[in-house]
């Protein structure tokens, strides 16, 4: 299956004073994010991204928009799904503000259980169940347009990548908090029969390029790709590709 470059959006405004901005409007990117997009979209010019889709919010069309400068003719598709949590009554309050709140000690350690308040307020599952089956969606999409050694790019928001990278992982959502997702950090994820691989995460410096999976080694059985590497492999490869 294809391999999906999940990027947080670039630092804002919000970021860099505590605040939780969640779907607000008219929250774009800073200097420092600004700078942050545009270092990203050096490192992936020459990766041959197939599609790309982002959160309807400014900060992550902003960032996408970037990314997507060295590739003119590649549409940015928009999805909800890909969009922040609902965060309801705490949306554009400050985070130490919050972090008195009774629910924040729950948010932090069972976010499972976490509804959060105001008519607006989205569950924790609720934005991890739609973020999930949109990626799976548009993976499959992107395999049956483009094959299964296709790269794709999907711009979205801290919590919503810490909740895919913790679906791909095999971890509870109540553990998601111990991931970390810097602001324009690239997390990976390849997508096989079998299982996912997590190939990056949270990373926001070194060599792309190696993120473009071979074709298959010459008489990989069927199943291969979904095969993890014994022993550990000798890194650089994709999973599955049978190099150890």
């Amino acid at each position: 299956m294809p391999t999906v470059l999940l990027v947080r959006h670039g630092r804002t405004a919000a970021n860099a004073s505590g605040v939780l901005a969640g779907w607000t409007p008219g929250v774009g990117l800073d200097e420092t994010g600004q700078a942050q997009a545009k270092a990203l979209a050096g490192r992936l010019e020459q990766i041959p991204v197939r599609l790309a889709v982002a959160s309807p919010l400014q900060r992550c069309q902003e960032t996408a928009s970037a990314l997507l400068a060295p590739h003119p003719d590649l549409p940015l598709l928009t999805d909800d799904r890909l969009g922040e949590c609902r965060y309801g009554d705490w949306t554009g309050r400050p985070l130490k503000e919050l972090a008195k709140e009774k629910l924040w000690p729950v948010v932090q350690a069972h976010p499972s259980a976490v509804t959060f308040p105001g008519p607006e307020g989205e569950s924790m599952p609720d934005m991890q169940h739609r973020a999930v089956a949109a990626i799976r969606e548009y993976d499959a999409r992107v395999a049956e347009e483009f094959g299964d050694h296709a790269v794709w790019l999907a711009v979205s928001h801290g919590d919503v990548i810490k909740a895919i990278l913790a679906d791909a992982l095999g971890m509870h959502l109540d553990q998601f908090q111990r991931l970390l997702v810097d602001p324009c950090s690239v997390s990976v994820i390849r997508f096989t029969p079998l299982r996912p691989f997590a190939v990056r995460v949270n990373d926001s410096g070194t060599d792309l390029a190696a993120l473009v999976p071979p074709e298959p080694a010459a008489g990989a059985g069927e199943g291969a790709e979904s095969d993890a590497v014994v022993g550990g492999g000798a890194g650089g490869a994709a999973p599955g590709t049978g190099k150890s």
